[in-house]
């Protein structure tokens, strides 16, 4: 398996970028290769959103802003599409009127895009989408270690009495025993709260948090060496919501929040994974609506080129 050839991204010197294929990165269809190692999916559901909605698009939008991405990674000295088969696996059909059955579909769909051993990198949504993400996950791994880029817990009880949100999704991944509460992190939070009590509540849940000003204060170096002390040797899931970076790197998204990460401090804090055990990802919360220029669409893409070059780092040997 490992030696058998990948097909990558469509030749940019003969079919222009700006043409077709409309998959991620313009990488191959999950249905044009014969296995695969890591499958893109896309979740377009943002009925769990608790301000503007939009997300629906995000998958979309994401993959038409990834158009440039290109085969080497310099920094890493990787290059994910050789290393690896990547291929885009489309979306998921989601009921958008029923959060629970939505969830159950995610979960269920999961289980069968795994099914072979490919991991999944997920386009949302919004960030209801890792809970059912991580309970298929569980099966797997156990408890799993998340890294939660952020600028919001998401750790709440609920919302309107509603116990599926985009805030809640860890509370009650915490509550189903679906997180190693020793190795969790939160990066990127900032903002008011309702109370301290919500800081609370996510400490019980075992969350340790790099607050966002932890970046002024101490740089990305800093924010890098204790997201590798927290995580350790753990089964990694990776969720980054889009509005960890500031409006002014992110303006396309539902809940935003000034005073946030900039594209380059997250690119490179991703950058810091290389070496663990990552198991899945996601990206969330893309709301194009709001976008500008593809300012939003870009940096997420770009998110989910570290990440497949950080996934494809496990690899690389194997395809020399």
């Amino acid at each position: 398996m490992t030696d058998a050839p990948r097909t990558g991204p469509v030749d940019a010197t003969r079919i222009p970028r700006y043409a077709d294929p409309g998959t991620f990165a313009r990488l191959p269809r999950a249905d044009q290769v014969d296995q695969v190692d890591v499958a893109i999916v896309g979740v377009p559901f943002d009925t769990g959103v608790s301000y503007r909605p939009g997300a629906r698009f995000g998958p979309g939008h994401v993959r038409a802003s990834s158009k440039l991405l290109r085969p080497y990674h310099p920094p890493l000295d990787v290059e994910p599409f050789h290393a690896q088969q990547v291929a885009d696996a489309g979306d998921m059909g989601v009921n958008p009127f029923d959060i629970e059955e939505a969830i159950a579909t995610i979960e269920r769909r999961s289980d069968e895009l795994r099914a072979d051993g490919a991991k999944l990198l997920t386009i949302g949504g919004d960030h209801t989408i890792a809970l059912p993400l991580l309970r298929s996950l569980h099966r797997d791994h156990g408890p799993i270690a998340v890294l939660h880029f952020d600028a919001h817990l998401d750790t709440w009880d609920t919302y309107f009495g509603a116990p599926y949100t985009h805030g809640t999704p860890f509370r009650r991944a915490g509550e189903e025993g679906l997180l190693d509460p020793e190795h969790c992190m939160h990066i990127g939070i900032r903002g008011p709260l309702y109370s301290r009590e919500d800081l609370a509540d996510d400490d019980a849940l075992g969350f340790q948090i790099v607050r966002a000003d932890d970046y002024e204060t101490g740089g990305t170096a800093a924010a890098v060496e204790r997201m590798r002390a927290r995580l350790g040797d753990r089964p990694v899931y990776v969720s980054v919501d889009i509005d960890v970076l500031d409006p002014a790197h992110a303006p396309g998204t539902g809940t935003p929040e000034a005073g946030g990460l900039t594209s380059r401090e997250l690119l490179a804090t991703l950058r810091g994974l290389a070496g663990l055990n990552l198991v899945g990802a996601d990206i969330v919360e893309v709301a194009p609506a709001y976008d500008h220029a593809e300012i939003t669409g870009i940096a997420a893409a770009h998110v989910g080129y570290e990440l497949l070059s950080v996934l494809a780092l496990d690899r690389s040997g194997e395809s020399q």
